[in-house]
């Protein structure tokens, strides 16, 4: 079982969209991750949201025009997500089974993105894997971007992934470490509790 269904039961969509929801309606800008990936990859390319939740930045990156396939295992996330974009493809499945053949699908985006703390919340153990079968899903030259918590300020969990045991999934699956930041606005990362990492494929 993931960190996140031990955590949440698989049932928390309605109650994980209601919270945004309140938010954005305090004036937060509730599309920080959307417009970090904007700024990487131009208008047109093919994006994966990886643990895409009830689809808060895939919605968006579609908006702006992205080509959009968003997955997660949490089925009431992905009811919300469907719900709201009905003309979007959301897939339900295991990141760490993530096969896009199985699915349809072309392994062949131009960037992954992972936010809202997806990797700490894996499986234990699995975090290889879906670095793995995510970096698998880039085309030659792609982005992973992954956005996570690393201590108990940033985290709904105890801390169980270091970004130097990140950046060793990342290079074993073929990725390099591009940059780093602190926060989606980009500032620059010093070394705090939660980081954005932006790393690009290989082959």
């Amino acid at each position: 079982m993931s960190r996140w269904q031990d955590l949440t039961g698989g049932t928390s969509g309605s109650e994980y969209a209601a919270r945004f929801e309140a938010l954005a309606r305090s004036g937060q800008d509730m599309h920080g991750e959307a417009s970090f990936c904007a700024a990487l990859v131009p208008a047109g390319a093919r994006v994966l949201d990886a643990g895409c939740g009830t689809g808060r930045v895939m919605i968006r990156l579609a908006e702006l025009g992205y080509d959009c396939v968003g997955i997660d295992l949490d089925a009431s996330m992905l009811d919300v997500a469907r719900a709201q974009a009905p003309q979007l493809p959301w897939f339900r499945t295991d990141l760490a089974a993530f096969d896009p053949a199985l699915l349809g699908v072309d392994a062949d985006f131009d960037l992954v993105v992972a936010a809202g703390n997806v990797m700490p919340l894996l499986t234990p153990g699995t975090e290889s894997t879906v670095v793995g079968r995510l970096a698998a899903a880039l085309r030659p030259g792609g982005l992973l971007v992954a956005g996570f918590g690393l201590d108990a300020a940033h985290l709904p969990v105890p801390p169980a992934l270091t970004l130097t045991e990140y950046d060793a999934c990342c290079a074993a699956a073929g990725l390099d470490l591009v940059d780093r930041f602190a926060t989606w606005d980009a500032a620059p990362y010093d070394g705090g509790g939660y980081a954005v990492s932006v790393h690009r494929s290989r082959t």
